[in-house]
């Protein structure tokens, strides 16, 4: 019936608005446990390593949005690098963000850039990363950044 399709429409709309919801909250729940059975082993395993080097380590959570890891500069408590793992607002898919955050000396202010999470990675393999591969990343931007703040000319 003619009179029929316009509530057909409305039945489509609101059934679309809950399965994108509904793929809204899996994503969170996803990036959640991401955060618990890779990233948080992978900063714990991080933390006790540095502190041999005299690197205070802190890593802190903000469920089904972030995570992030803090390293202070050897001997000090003022903070030195960042890695941040974000989720986008609104994310229907598991397809994080990452901040990396530095100061090139103590007294320096925070400089910040975006960059691809696990880049060129696929969403089903960025959730069967290793902690090790994810350390190894981590490591990887840190000396990276390092390296760039030590030779700057600044």
């Amino acid at each position: 019936m003619p009179g029929e399709t316009w509530k057909n429409e409305i039945r489509k709309h609101f059934d679309a608005f809950r399965l994108i919801e509904k793929a809204q909250a899996d994503t969170r729940e996803s990036f959640t446990q991401f955060c618990e059975f890779i990233a948080e082993p992978a900063f714990e395993s991080l933390q006790e390593e540095m502190k041999d080097h005299g690197v205070r380590v802190r890593f802190r959570q903000e469920k089904g949005l972030a995570i992030d890891f803090e390293l202070s500069f050897p001997g000090s408590k003022t903070d030195n690098f960042h890695y941040r793992i974000t989720l986008p607002k609104n994310a229907y898919e598991l397809k994080p963000g990452l901040v990396l955050r530095g100061r090139k000396s103590k007294t320096a202010p925070l400089e910040e850039k975006a960059a691809e999470f696990m880049k060129g990675r696929s969403l089903s393999e960025i959730m069967k990363i290793s902690k090790e591969e994810l350390i190894r990343d981590i490591l990887e931007r840190y000396g990276e950044f390092t390296l760039a703040a030590l030779t700057s000319p600044d």
